[in-house]
């Protein structure tokens, strides 16, 4: 199984609705900025109710999230009762102008993987634009998006998404009670190791391992590492309709070091030898940058540029943040792991984008830089014992995490 372009999603949303024409029905919700269509497959419930949004390929980098969808469609419709009496609404991909840029049905490696790697910068993320930018300035894809969201008023919203190397857990606006017990089952039966201490939910409530749940304000923060802000993003845009986002997390490759509670020996020591190996490795990246022009680019190497200098830029705040006075004196095992996993995707990230370019414009920095991308994959893999989920596993991970929420909200609420 590989994972689908946006064209082949359209295509197999629109036989879907061929088949079903009672039950499915595609349209379009608005065009990106480079034109391409934003299309939604719609199952209506078998009586008026609430609705479910499910957007997928919010991150061009993390394309598990249209397969998913499409395999939760034919599910639904296949069973019936696993719609819960709800009418449920697929964006089959939120950014097909960045999926076009992340080149990656299968990849074989972590190397393979970030040969053909693209991450656009924040503003220009459907879902995370509205935290950066001001609302006169938002990408289409984020006004398609939340206008989707004001016609469905969703009693759920799931966001689909993937990390490269890791374990899975799911973030909610909201807690959905009952959610940890399907969820860790299901992560047990397909060998997909929960991850319990997730950089991108330091400090959040977690009613139950790899569930975090983001705090109220002024709570706490709900951006750690990075300047945006999730309560500011299309994940809240559903709370004025009483509604809830997950945002459903499963690895590409699996690391059985994510889950480890036991207590790290000397966290802040930790933190300052990640933001030492973060600042020599940013440096190294910045100092290629620096003498890559940034006249004419050909086609698509431009959002390339911006992507590197927005991964750039975040460095300096995150290490500042790691060995400020706010560094945490206690932290799990899992958790200093998976501070070391975000630390090595900036800078790789940085690297892999930057070399794509340099290899378009022939320059002959690419072969050192080629080098150094090469040999922080296999670092990168070897460190985590990396270890390739098949994409039907991921997805069928996925759709049972969808469902369970699914299931215990509607619950809950009715």
């Amino acid at each position: 199984m590989r994972y689908p372009t946006p064209h082949q999603l359209a295509l197999a949303a629109r036989a879907l609705a061929d088949e079903h024409p009672a039950r499915a029905r595609v349209r379009r919700a608005g065009l990106s900025r480079g034109g391409e269509p934003l299309w939604v497959l719609s199952l209506d419930a078998a009586r008026p109710g609430e609705n479910v949004l499910v957007v997928a390929g919010a991150h061009a980098n993390e394309p598990v999230g249209g397969a998913t969808a499409l395999a939760l469609a034919r599910r639904i419709i296949g069973e019936p009762a696993a719609a819960n009496g709800c009418g449920w609404h697929f964006l089959l991909c939120a950014d097909p102008d960045g999926a076009a840029l992340h080149r990656t049905p299968r990849p074989y490696s972590l190397l393979d993987y970030h040969r053909a790697f693209f991450r656009p910068p924040g503003p220009e993320q459907p879902e995370w634009a509205p935290s950066l930018l001001p609302p006169d300035r938002l990408p289409p894809e984020t006004v398609a998006l939340t206008a989707l969201i004001d016609e469905l008023r969703p009693v759920l919203q799931v966001s689909l998404h993937a990390t490269d190397l890791g374990g899975s857990w799911v973030q909610l606006t909201q807690d959905i009670p009952g959610l940890a017990e399907p969820f860790a089952k299901s992560a047990a039966e397909l060998r997909i190791p929960v991850e319990t201490g997730a950089s991108d939910a330091t400090g959040w409530p977690s009613p139950g391992p790899g569930i975090f749940v983001m705090p109220e304000p002024p709570a706490g923060p709900v951006g750690t590492f990075h300047p945006e802000d999730a309560r500011l993003s299309t994940w809240y845009h559903a709370h004025r309709y009483a509604g809830t986002t997950a945002i459903v997390e499963v690895p590409m490759w699996a690391s059985d070091t994510v889950d480890d509670p036991a207590p790290h020996p000397d966290p802040r020591g930790a933190l300052r030898m990640l933001a030492g190996r973060l600042t020599a490795d940013a440096a190294r990246v910045a100092a290629v940058r620096e003498r890559t022009p940034d006249g004419a680019m050909p086609g698509g190497l431009a959002p390339l540029l911006r992507a590197v200098d927005w991964t750039l830029a975040l460095i300096p705040p995150i290490v500042a943040e790691w060995t400020g006075p706010g560094a945490p004196a206690e932290a799990t095992a899992a958790h200093i792991g998976s501070i070391d996993a975000f630390g090595r995707r900036l800078s790789l990230r940085a690297a892999a984008m930057l070399l794509r370019v340099l290899r378009a414009q022939g320059d002959p920095a690419a072969a050192g830089l080629d080098r150094l991308v090469t040999g922080w994959c296999e670092e990168f893999a070897a460190r985590f014992r990396a270890r390739w989920v098949p994409v039907a596993t991921q997805v069928e991970h996925q759709s049972r995490t969808v469902l369970a929420a699914c299931e215990r909200l509607t619950a809950v609420s009715r």
